[in-house]
């Protein structure tokens, strides 16, 4: 799975390595992207590496080898890709006319969740990765709707009693009610759970630790994509 910015990033080096043989220089990708700054070129760089979608080779300068391209995209569509959308199932499975389950037939009713990578709790990293494996849990963990679970990395939400390891539930939705702690996407490049707070005409992502400051973003820049329901630790 990757970002818009991710996909866009590897589309026009693809299409520049077809044109020309030769990889776009950072400047020029950071121009073809709108980025402010190369360090975000370089973060990206680093996540399509670490994804495999491209390859760094030693001692050559704009030496950039592209591995391979998502199965679900085709290069006809120009480099643009919609917002991050992880693959989820609907957590409501429905009642209908059954017979009384027995005991053991509860145990089993089970209902699969995929893990979408990490979020952080903290400094913000890559957004949302790809399909990592998959939990089973009761129903009535979850409630109706879709779901998708996240790993926590970082402290920032440790006030909220959200630690560093921990696996947190999410239902799929792009609203939120002011004080909920939501996965938010910012600049279609970073995602993080944080409190939502609403303050006049711009969106504040707040911390549940004092050692992390509030960031204040204008409404175009987040993009709300669910609600923390759960969370699941290991001892």
């Amino acid at each position: 799975m990757l970002t818009r910015k991710q996909h866009e990033l590897l589309m026009f080096i693809h299409e520049r390595m077809k044109e020309s043989g030769i990889p776009p220089s950072f400047d020029e990708m950071k121009e073809a992207l709108d980025l402010k700054s190369k360090s975000g070129i370089h973060r990206l760089i680093t996540a399509l590496e670490e994804r495999g979608f491209i390859r760094r080779l030693p001692n050559r300068a704009r030496a950039l080898e592209v591995v391979k391209l998502p199965d679900s995209m085709n290069p006809s569509l120009g480099g643009r890709k919609s917002r991050f959308e992880p693959s989820v199932i609907d957590g409501n499975l429905g009642k209908v006319a059954t017979p009384m389950p027995t005991h053991a037939d509860a145990a089993n009713q089970t209902v699969s969740i995929p893990v979408m990578g990490r979020i952080a709790a903290g400094t913000p990293i890559e957004a949302i990765q790809t399909h990592s494996h998959t939990l089973s849990l009761p129903p009535e963990m979850l409630g109706p709707g879709e779901h998708y679970a996240l790993e926590v990395r970082g402290d920032s939400m440790i006030d909220a009693g959200i630690f560093d390891g921990d696996t947190v539930l999410i239902h799929k939705q792009n609203q939120a009610n002011n004080g909920e702690i939501v996965v938010a996407l910012v600049d279609d490049e970073e995602a993080t759970l944080k409190r939502l707070r609403r303050k006049g005409n711009s969106i504040a992502l707040e911390a549940a630790n004092p050692a992390y400051e509030t960031r204040i973003f204008g409404p175009e820049r987040v993009a709300v994509q669910g609600r923390l329901v759960g969370l699941l630790r290991k001892y």
